[in-house]
């Protein structure tokens, strides 16, 4: 199936638009002066028309993914499984991710077979879609897209919603065994934050995905978030690159050159294996899918983030708003 999507979906200036009926797609041409020419867009992301042109294909299970409460179940994408992030896509005993046997399960349930082309979208331009693809690839499916503009996508173009939830399926995908390259911990952010502390280097870029005010320590969290670490500020190294810049005031990811122009003006251009990281992972996932999913960088999710990294007695933190325990 996933040769169907790239049959399906052609790349127009770096933005997905719906393509011939057969064959392949051309490979993507080649970027000069960048070390990463590939555009994985054409097989990581579908467009509105496409989607609509195959909500009743058996191969294509369609997920939304928000975070606002009820929002599903208000009307969703006909069709669409709804997928609750705080319950389905983690652990609810341990800080992790949802085990490999209750994803299994879970995915299961939804009808999802191993060559199923899984549609993941959602509100807020697809933050938890993005998590929700990391964590389908983290566990080793091979077809996950993401619906460019997500649900203000479709909903602005007037497309159909419904209130039916669909039939318990029955599919056969299992998933795999977590892939260490995907997910980064806090020993390795530590060794890379010490690195920089002490003027070297481990050869990985850290990005920092969250807003200005969070990046400097002039704020603990956006308002109205109450997730939060006792220390504000950024991990030592990491370059500021927020995850909103990555998309257009439609929600719809930026052109693949332009998106490679953002993040190489902090020198994060492809030649060095990336970690991205935010708060609790969730805005991170955004910045994963760009640069791993389209632009094809070496990208792990720290997904522990500053919640974690923040709380950590005995490790270095950069506070460029000079504040302590939240007092300037």
């Amino acid at each position: 199936m996933g040769g169907a999507i790239v049959g399906a979906v052609a790349l127009v200036a770096g933005i997905v638009a719906v393509g011939g009926a057969g064959g392949d797609a051309p490979a993507p041409a080649a970027s000069a002066g960048s070390p990463v020419i590939e555009d994985h867009s054409a097989n990581t992301v579908v467009d509105t028309e496409w989607l609509a042109a195959n909500l009743d294909d058996p191969d294509v299970a369609v997920i939304e993914v928000s975070t606002e409460p009820g929002l599903y179940e208000r009307g969703h994408i006909p069709g669409a499984t709804n997928y609750v992030w705080t319950t389905d896509f983690v652990s609810t005993v341990n800080r992790d991710v949802v085990s490999r046997e209750d994803f299994t399960e879970l995915t299961r349930r939804t009808g999802i077979d191993p060559d199923t082309t899984v549609v993941l979208y959602g509100d807020r331009d697809n933050w938890f879609a993005a998590w929700g693809a990391w964590v389908f690839t983290l566990y080793g499916h091979e077809n996950v897209t993401v619906l460019d503009g997500g649900r203000g996508a479709w909903e602005a173009e007037g497309r159909p919603l419904s209130v039916d939830a669909p039939a318990a399926g029955q599919g056969t995908w299992e998933a795999a065994e977590a892939d260490p390259d995907l997910r980064a911990f806090l020993p390795e952010v530590i060794e890379i934050a010490r690195a920089a502390e002490s003027g070297g280097t481990t050869g990985t870029d850290l990005v920092d995905i969250r807003g200005a005010a969070e990046f400097s320590g002039e704020i603990f969290a956006p308002e109205g978030f109450q997730e939060t670490a006792v220390r504000a500020g950024h991990i030592p190294g990491a370059v500021n690159v927020a995850w909103a810049e990555a998309v257009d005031e439609d929600g719809r990811f930026k052109p693949v050159d332009e998106l490679r122009e953002i993040y190489a003006a902090q020198g994060v251009d492809g030649s060095r294996p990336v970690v991205v990281y935010c708060r609790i992972g969730e805005r991170a996932s955004h910045t994963w899918f760009v640069l791993s999913q389209i632009l094809g960088y070496d990208v792990k999710l720290y997904d522990g983030s500053w919640t974690e990294y923040g709380n950590t007695v005995g490790v270095p933190v950069v506070n460029e708003a000079g504040t302590v325990w939240g007092v300037a």
